[in-house]
């Protein structure tokens, strides 16, 4: 079993040792991560949470998930590990292809310079 909890429904005010001290209840704390925004540095509003053993992750989700923590109940489960993006450029299939009758301008008519109309 993964040994890292996903925190979900988190409020903006909750910092790191708020988790530590809610998740320790249930076993020892390894790491805390809470994701911030790039422009605004405020947090997004989920975290993550890394416990010693498999048996703390059991415990402090199923102790924790739906309870209320500065108002708001929050959303605890096991972390999925995290899958690669389907990104990254490659051949891009029905894209045309071939010459254009519009100058090299986005015309229609072929307005413009070209040396190839009569």
């Amino acid at each position: 079993m993964n040994t890292q909890i996903y925190i979900g429904n988190l409020s903006f005010g909750a910092t790191e040792q708020d988790l530590r001290d809610l998740f320790g209840a249930h076993g020892e704390v390894t790491a805390v991560f809470i994701p911030t925004d790039r422009e605004s540095g405020r947090p997004r509003g989920f975290a993550f949470v890394t416990m010693a053993t498999p048996e703390a992750t059991t415990a402090a989700i199923e102790a924790l998930n739906g309870q209320d923590c500065q108002g708001r109940p929050l959303v605890v489960n096991e972390a999925k590990p995290q899958q690669p993006s389907g990104g990254g450029g490659g051949f891009r299939s029905n894209s045309g292809g071939g010459r254009r009758n519009d100058g090299g301008y986005g015309r229609r008519d072929g307005g413009g310079y070209n040396r190839n109309r009569r």
